[in-house]
């Protein structure tokens, strides 16, 4: 089997089947998959060229066979994906003679964005993965190969589809930009983190980038990798050709030089995307020839993330927000029963501005479905905030829905050591990664002594081996209880010693401690300040409290605990806590929370923090005090352009843009309902499309959804849009802008004829246009007036076209 030489032999894919298709007479708006049945000889003599160049690793030709691209191909998807890997393992057994060969599936993104961001769900998606996946392993493939994923959400329903739909092995790769980032913000540390949790047999980076470019991510993937890695790297950048063809700026030689010290760094599996050929394998073959990459090795990491930012415990103290938990909060339960979030939500940005860096969420409410109601919670925690979540729950169900849902590798809260409960959890564990709390429990309860709580945790790791469960996916709590009980907390601070000593990672739940006492907050933080010098490396506790960051600050700049009385109670020192009591107990308590509620949240900030439900109420009250031209100009777009600025400077991503774009079309909304007529004109109106041949829109919704946002009137025409409707659509509405997408390579031409169209018969239409294959060099050469490489530089330009600046006073207005 393939497996069997992952991380021991290196394996070479082959480069890329668009720029051989094309040179083999692949026209515009033809479908490249679609050529498996219409002309099988071409395929196979591009395969053949590939084997011929050493690869031992063919992909079919399937990269865009999914449902939603091949709705109008003509063809089933089961009859092009066999048909597919065929022509596959026909041209490879002419090869096996030399050395095995093998055939990969090759599976790419839908094309569309998952929501809340696009309008595919995220079990819709897994289901056109497990199409393809279903039809091609059916059809004799050897493995499986996900590529050119640009969002983590959408890498996940891909790598589950093909772990559900067969045994066969999985590589799952990614495409980053020259900052390591996917579209939607997820980095290298992330994408590791999620595809390690889902066990991928090997995780790979390809497309966007030429190899000199990729090479600083890959050494950081290795850093951090206990996986093979696979590299696929573009050669080079898209030229324009002086006959108007487009070609890539790398050649072989060059491609090979670069990817030799990919693989003397330790890339084990190495190929080419756009723009590579056959020529550019053989090359890499050759100067990779004898070449021994560097072993594969296991890091020892306790890691959790979210789709943009991952969390590794044993460096810095980690804070797990507690709040997000109806138990005694009556308003928590009263909005998780009636399905309103919004105060939950709000709960959620504030821990993470108050320095939670994971938020547990709990809804374990009597009489509701948790199941459904726990991952509709995550679903809209991660709407907006990027922080890791806790999924904090008893319910399997509710815990396998919402880990199935969650976008990135969650921490999971809690399992004990009794069987029932592992046997239930850590499969759970195993298929969707995650890092779990143990609590040093078990069937016979609470051990009394520190040697017995160890025994509890050491049980815990040699049952989860039976799962494959490493250690490192541990956070052991040895159980917080209250000191007013009679507990001692020196026993739970000495199993923190302990298990610090064996290497294991620990966490605690802080504020149990002070059950039943007066100034809770003092013994929290003092109990914190014990532990963190016992080692803790996590803690969930209330971040709004000042008095918990004091302690960690104080831990943090060697300073001692200031509160003596605290630390004797807890130490056992003041018997009966007569001392504490007499401090504290007479008093009455402060409050010293950081206000974490806000009944009247100013439209600016919710939409600068994508609450949708506020920004319509906020946009409400402020019409009660100015008018609406006065609100939009005034709160509404200063808000706008912020995100905007905060999006070009790299501070946010593409979720959180466009979270702010949705709830500034709430505010919008409210706003158009009182202007009555004056809402129906707009500040000037705008044609976009993708170009005919092209089925990708993601990027021209992008750019839609900003420009809407900036009262622009938007004619959207699609995907796949000919010329001429283009034209008909700009003359139709008089538009002075025509916005034009394309994404892939073949359909590039298809742009410039759109274009050349406008000129002739719109000649004052300002043309602006964008796309991955595109550079602003080229799009000057087809003739476009503008490249924009973001949705924010369409709006600039945009905005310059139609004299509007930075949006001045203007009478006009038009809703989203």
């Amino acid at each position: 089997m393939v497996k069997d030489l992952f991380g021991k032999k290196i394996l070479f894919f082959d480069g890329a089947m668009g720029t051989m298709l094309q040179e083999a007479g692949l026209k515009t708006g033809e479908m490249p998959d679609n050529m498996n049945i219409s002309h099988p000889e071409t395929v196979i003599k591009i395969h053949e060229k590939y084997l011929a160049a050493g690869s031992d690793i063919i992909t079919t030709n399937t990269f865009g066979c999914n449902t939603v691209k091949l709705k109008d191909a003509g063809y089933s998807k089961e009859a092009i994906v066999t048909k597919a890997v065929e022509n596959a393992k026909m041209a490879a057994r002419a090869y096996m003679t030399v050395k095995p060969r093998f055939v990969a599936l090759d599976i790419g993104p839908t094309g569309k964005l998952l929501k809340p961001l696009g309008d595919l769900h995220f079990d819709e998606a897994i289901s056109l993965f497990e199409e393809t996946v279903s039809a091609g392993s059916k059809a004799g493939a050897d493995l499986i190969l996900i590529e050119t994923m640009s969002d983590t959400h959408e890498l996940k329903a891909a790598v589950l589809a093909a772990k559900e739909n067969c045994d066969l092995p999985v590589i799952a790769s990614v495409t980053l930009d020259e900052r390591g980032r996917m579209l939607t913000g997820g980095s290298v540390d992330v994408v590791i983190a999620l595809l390690e949790g889902l066990n991928v047999d090997v995780i790979g980076f390809n497309c966007g980038l030429g190899p000199q470019e990729l090479t600083t991510h890959a050494a950081h993937a290795l850093s951090l990798s206990s996986t093979p890695l696979l590299l696929m790297p573009n050669a080079g950048l898209p030229c324009q050709a002086a006959d108007g063809s487009i070609y890539y700026n790398v050649t072989p030689d060059e491609f090979a030089e670069n990817m030799k010290k990919n693989a003397k760094n330790g890339i084990w599996l190495l190929g080419g995307c756009c723009g590579t050929t056959p020529a550019h394998i053989e090359a890499l073959v050759d100067k990779c020839a004898g070449i021994n990459p560097a072993a594969v090795t296991k890091k020892i990491m306790t890691i959790i993330s979210s789709g943009s930012k991952t969390v590794k415990f044993g460096s810095d103290f980690v804070i797990n927000g507690e709040r997000i938990n109806p138990t005694g909060k009556p308003h928590f339960r009263r909005a998780l029963k009636n399905g309103d979030y919004s105060i939950l939500l709000q709960e959620g940005i504030s821990q993470k501005e108050n320095g939670a860096v994971v938020l547990d969420v709990n809804t374990g409410v009597p009489g509701i479905d948790e199941a459904a109601v726990l991952t509709s919670l995550v679903e809209q925690l991660q709407e907006i905030i990027n922080t890791p979540l806790s999924i904090d729950t008893s319910d399997i169900n509710a815990m396998a829905q919402a880990m199935r849902i969650y976008n990135g590798k969650p921490l999971v809260n809690s399992i004990s050591g009794k069987k029932s409960v592992m046997d239930n959890v850590f499969p759970l564990i195993r298929k969707y990664g995650g890092v779990v709390i143990a609590l040093t429990l078990d069937e016979n309860g609470i051990p009394e002594t520190v040697e017995g709580r160890i025994k509890v945790a050491e049980k815990i790791i040699a049952y989860a081996k039976n799962y494959g469960i490493d250690r490192e996916a541990f956070l052991f709590d040895p159980l917080t209880m209250a000191v007013s009980a009679g507990q001692d907390a020196r026993l739970t601070l000495e199993c923190v010693r302990k298990l610090k000593k064996i290497g294991l990672k620990t966490t605690l739940g802080v504020s149990n401690v002070s059950f039943g006492l007066p100034k809770r907050e003092i013994l929290n933080s003092a109990f914190l300040y014990l532990a963190l010098d016992a080692g803790l490396d996590a803690a969930i506790l209330n971040p709004n409290v000042q008095e918990m960051h004091q302690a960690i600050k104080n831990f943090s700049d060697g300073k001692p605990f200031s509160g003596n009385a605290a630390i004797d109670a807890l130490l056992g020192k003041d018997k009966n806590f007569f001392h504490y009591l007499e401090i504290y107990g007479k008093k009455q308590s402060e409050d010293i929370s950081i206000q974490t509620k806000k009944d009247n949240v100013p439209l600016s900030e919710a939409i600068l923090k994508g609450l949708k439900d506020e920004a319509k109420n906020s946009a409400q009250r402020s019409l009660e005090l100015h008018s609406p031209l006065e609100v939009i100009e005034q709160e509404l777009i200063p808000a706008l352009n912020r995100t905007g600025q905060n999006f070009e400077q790299g501070t946010i991503y593409l979720p959180q843009l466009l979270m702010s774009a949705d709830a500034a079309k709430n505010a919008f909304a409210v706003i158009r309902t009182a202007m009555g007529n004056g809402a129906d004109s707009s500040a000037g109106t705008i044609v976009i499309a993708t170009v005919e041949g092209d089925i990708h829109d993601i990027g021209k919704n992008i750019v839609r959804a900003m420009l809407e946002n900036y009262r622009f009137n938007v004619i959207d025409l699609g995907k796949d849009v000919p010329a001429h409707t283009v034209v008909e659509a700009v003359q139709k509405h008089s538009a002075k802008l025509a916005g034009l997408s394309a994404l892939m390579t073949s359909t590039v031409a298809g742009m410039e004829k759109t274009i050349q169209a406008l000129r002739k018969a719109a000649p004052d239409c300002k043309i602006m246009c964008g796309g991955a294959v595109l550079t602003k060099e080229y799009a000057e050469h087809i003739g476009a007036d503008f490249y924009g490489n973001d949705a924010m530089a369409s709006v600039r330009y945009a905005q310059k076209v139609f004299n509007s600046g930075n949006i001045q006073t203007s009478k006009e207005f038009k809703a989203p």
